[in-house]
């Protein structure tokens, strides 16, 4: 069976160190969507990781890893950060593997980026702009370049191809861009590619399950952010929930087996869009200081809020969590009292389902209050040692999802995850 571990708000949510956790269980870490702007943070040999394209299972020596064909890759951003792993693993390219059909970003998908959102002005979207937006829509407009594509004598052509497209559209947008000084760092990076393993995705994920093999498929960002089901238009390009898993690794849905969501003990979000719970005041300052809310990749500081149980619970319907994971249970471990959002009020209506344009709605959450704790969680080494208003807090959150909790992460150490199972 594959198995599956997402995110499920807006990214960010812990994701590196729960697989990094898991894989000990697995044979196969695949990821199945996104691009380079994934931060997935491990921490190894004591020292700090940050994967963006790579799977989290890329540290177990025993673990194969597959970039599946629903990711896109930045060759520069790709080789960058394989020499950084083999530094600290030299045998990690013994492990990896590429799938043919999986998309690639040009030097002029991040222009183009960078123009789109220019021209956004006051409504920018929030990309990091990485090429992905633009790597996705010339994949859905069928005329991109896949992995696959660098194997043929005639890559050069194709790439020349797309390339005067993109030209064409960057005059329309009269935007200046340096994208030729990159250039020759993407060839040099697609000749390092060519020496990776490449592979036909699909039939390699069903050779191994035909060989019993487990696998735990990957998701990058957040349930939130999913092309269909997110805060639309500010979401990513991809699918994000368990069903983008099917077309992201070429496996069929009735080989999914549990589905593993992972949520913060309270909400952040990063860039632009609809953040029902936020709270901009010293209680959101004090809750970014106390978790170290600032992006991996982007070094962004990210906007923080209390836990939206409303929209936790549409995203492990969307997905089908089987067990959920609740990461950073520490960072509230300072607050003499916490919130969690369990309705929203919307035109003097009470709801609890997730609006259609959550955008344009005049939404105010409904919160359910908590008392603090009276002892740090992160020093509990069970969940026996758990203080009981922490318990208390759990318990209704599990009852009000309706899904079994079963890990709390309560630090950032490696080991710091308290088995609910």
């Amino acid at each position: 069976m594959v198995d599956v571990l997402l995110g499920l708000q807006w990214g960010d949510e812990g994701k590196g160190k729960i697989v990094d956790y898991l894989a000990a269980q697995y044979d196969i870490i695949a990821r199945f969507q996104g691009g380079p702007n994934a931060g997935h943070t491990l921490y190894v040999d004591g020292k700090k990781v940050v994967l963006r394209t790579i799977p989290s299972g890329v540290f177990q020596d025993h673990c194969l890893n597959l970039i599946g064909n629903g990711v896109v890759i930045d060759p520069v951003a790709l080789q960058a950060e394989l020499q950084q792993l083999t530094d600290i693993r030299p045998d990690v390219l013994s492990r990896l593997f590429l799938s043919q059909k999986a998309h690639l970003i040009l030097p002029t998908h991040r222009a183009l980026d960078a123009a789109s959102e220019a021209a956004k002005g006051a409504d920018k979207i929030g990309s990091t702009l990485k090429g992905i937006g633009p790597a996705y829509m010339d994949k859905t407009g069928r005329n991109g370049l896949r992995v696959g594509d660098i194997l043929s004598p005639s890559f050069e052509k194709k790439y020349e191809q797309l390339k005067a497209k993109h030209i064409a559209m960057l005059q329309h947008y009269n935007h200046d861009s340096e994208w030729q000084n990159w250039e020759a760092d993407f060839f040099a990076a697609i000749e390092y590619m060519r020496g990776l393993q490449i592979v036909n995705a699909e039939y390699w994920i069903d050779e191994h399950l035909r060989n019993g093999k487990k696998i735990l498929a990957e998701g990058a960002q957040g349930s939130m952010l999913d092309i269909d089901y997110g805060t639309y238009p500010f979401v990513t390009s991809s699918n994000t929930i368990a069903s983008g898993v099917c077309n992201g690794l070429g496996v069929a849905p009735s080989r999914i087996g549990d589905v593993y969501g992972i949520s913060k003990a309270y909400c952040t979000r990063v860039g632009s869009g609809p953040f029902p719970t936020e709270l901009d005041d010293p209680t959101g300052e004090a809750l970014r200081k106390a978790g170290n809310e600032f992006g991996a990749v982007t070094g962004r500081s990210r906007r923080c809020g209390w836990i939206d149980l409303v929209a936790l619970r549409y995203t492990v319907m969307l997905s089908g969590v089987t067990k959920i994971i609740l990461t950073k249970a520490d960072v509230l471990d300072g607050f003499k009292s916490i919130k969690a959002a369990t309705a929203y009020e919307i035109d003097g209506d009470t709801t609890k389902e997730f609006p259609f344009d959550i955008c344009t709605a005049t939404l105010n959450p409904v919160y359910q209050s908590f008392d603090g704790w009276e002892k740090p969680i992160s020093e509990c080494k069970s969940i026996q040692e758990l203080p009981v208003n922490f318990t208390k807090y759990l318990d209704f959150v599990e009852q009000y999802l309706g899904t079994k909790i079963a890990y709390i992460s309560n630090g950032t150490g490696r080991n710091q995850l308290l088995s609910n199972l």
